[in-house]
């Protein structure tokens, strides 16, 4: 039995399909003209259609990856993460006011809040100070969201599906009145959690961690001209949108008291591979809440947890319509939470 298992075990090897959009779109930036749509046509045209086609499974972990392997595509999702931002810079520099910089600033933007952020979220619950979580810390500044480490680690996990929680979202409210609560709602809980430490003013690093991407952003209008600050604010805000977006559906309409112990109930949960291939095993939800700090290569599939239709590409357009998600997913939504 133990031989089957792992005879029809997950490789390493389907996860290396994330990095596709990273290269495509550092192509796109260094060939301009039409390939600066690369990231544009992938992520919102090409990968929802395989994203909705895709079989459903769960991995089955056969024990022979070494975690090394696992390492090394981490550090390849920054590293491209990095070279993306800056083809972007690039390219905006040599073309200034032009559709191309503007096409790859959003091509861009795509790998930063799939690949940069999704990635940053995994290193970022790596031991505080490693090699590991500073590489997070390098992909959150190039989107311009230092403080999401502090919010998610220590706010969201404690608070998620809860009013306290602001990006876990009730059932009913729609994504575009959501994300403008939940942004500003981050940021000052992000300045709180160290506050309430006795680490006010400078001493709080989140206030710290704005202070220098507010320098980021004067060097770059300083020295590259106002075309390449425009072009890095674009990716940085359509990256933070994406992030949120992913936020948003993770938990929409799953609630429990302040006080009451999470579940998997309260944590949507989507087996398409596509999604699960190209975004870390982020899909599998309720396994990364219930043990914050399992690496996604030991996240599983639970049963019982509350089933997305589909993968968050074959989502994103239907959420953008709150009308058609609430169709969607208010019938889904377990009588338990």
């Amino acid at each position: 039995m133990e031989d089957s298992a792992k005879s029809n075990s997950e490789s390493i090897f389907w996860h290396g399909f994330g990095l596709i959009l990273p290269l495509s779109v550092i192509y796109g930036n260094i060939f301009s003209g039409i390939w600066t749509l690369a990231g544009i046509v992938l992520a919102l045209g090409l990968y929802p259609l395989i994203d909705l086609l895709s079989p459903q499974t769960t991995p089955v972990r056969s024990g022979n990856e070494s975690p090394q392997k696992w390492l090394i595509l981490l550090n390849m999702h920054v590293f491209l993460q990095t070279i993306a931002v800056v083809t972007l810079l690039w390219r905006a520099h040599e073309d200034q006011f032009a559709w191309t910089t503007f096409c790859a600033a959003l091509s861009t933007a795509m790998n930063s809040g799939i690949s940069g952020i999704v990635n940053a979220h995994e290193l970022g619950h790596r031991k505080k100070g490693t090699f590991m979580w500073w590489l997070a810390r390098l992909n959150l500044y190039t989107v311009l969201y230092s403080h999401f480490t502090t919010e998610h680690n220590h706010g969201h996990h404690r608070h998620y599906a809860t009013d306290l929680d602001p990006v876990s979202a009730p059932k009913g409210r729609g994504l575009w009145t959501h994300i403008l609560q939940a942004i500003p709602r981050q940021l000052f809980s992000a300045l709180k959690v160290h506050d309430d430490r006795g680490r006010k003013g400078m001493q709080n690093p989140v206030l710290r961690g704005y202070l220098v991407q507010i320098l980021m952003l004067t060097s770059l209008w300083w020295f590259l001209g106002h075309w390449v600050l425009l072009a890095f604010v674009i990716q940085a805000s359509i990256a933070i949108f994406l992030l949120e977006y992913v936020n948003y559906i993770q938990h929409y309409g799953l609630r429990r008291e302040i006080g009451e112990k999470h579940t998997y109930l309260h944590s949507w949960e989507s087996r398409s591979v596509w999604s699960r291939w190209t975004l870390l095993e982020l899909p599998l939800h309720p396994a990364h809440h219930l043990k914050a700090s399992l690496p996604l290569w030991e996240l599983e599939g639970y049963e019982k947890a509350p089933q997305m239709p589909s993968g968050y590409f074959a989502l994103f357009w239907p959420c953008m319509f709150p009308p058609i998600w609430r169709r969607l997913m208010d019938n889904r939504i377990p009588q338990e939470t």
